[in-house]
């Protein structure tokens, strides 16, 4: 793993969220998607070298709606960026660690994703970046 490529916020509005956090890092969000195989809207901010994540349930089902249901607006997950995220996820199987998934995803911000369950990681979400082709 080379780097934390960014760290994702649950919240339950992100037009609010937006405007919390452009007062909180003085800058304003510099893309907003949304990515429909996982139920959300995405919308990120980078501050110096470090970038956020805001996520949104776009629907009920969404594994954000269940995150927040459950725990309410916080910290979601880590994200990692990789070179070879195939590679990456078999080492990690290989010491042990759940994935949430056989294969990489199509994630935002045009990245392949992978995620690692919270109950291998100390109940922390993992996610694995890789720049997509």
């Amino acid at each position: 793993m080379k780097k934390i490529e960014h760290i994702g916020i649950a919240v339950k509005n992100l037009e609010a969220s937006n405007l919390l956090f452009e007062k909180l890092l003085g800058v304003s969000n510099y893309k907003m998607e949304e990515v429909l195989s996982e139920g959300v809207k995405t919308s990120f901010f980078k501050s110096g070298p470090n970038k956020i994540e805001l996520l949104e349930a776009s629907n009920e089902n969404s594994p954000i709606a269940k995150y927040i249901e459950k725990r309410g607006e916080g910290v979601h997950h880590i994200a990692f960026e990789v070179d070879d995220i195939i590679s990456e996820m078999a080492r990690l199987q290989k010491e042990g660690f759940q994935l949430l998934s056989d294969k990489p995803k199509k994630g935002a911000d045009n990245k392949l994703v992978a995620f690692v369950h919270p109950k291998s990681c100390n109940g922390v979400l993992v996610e694995l970046c890789q720049e997509a082709p």
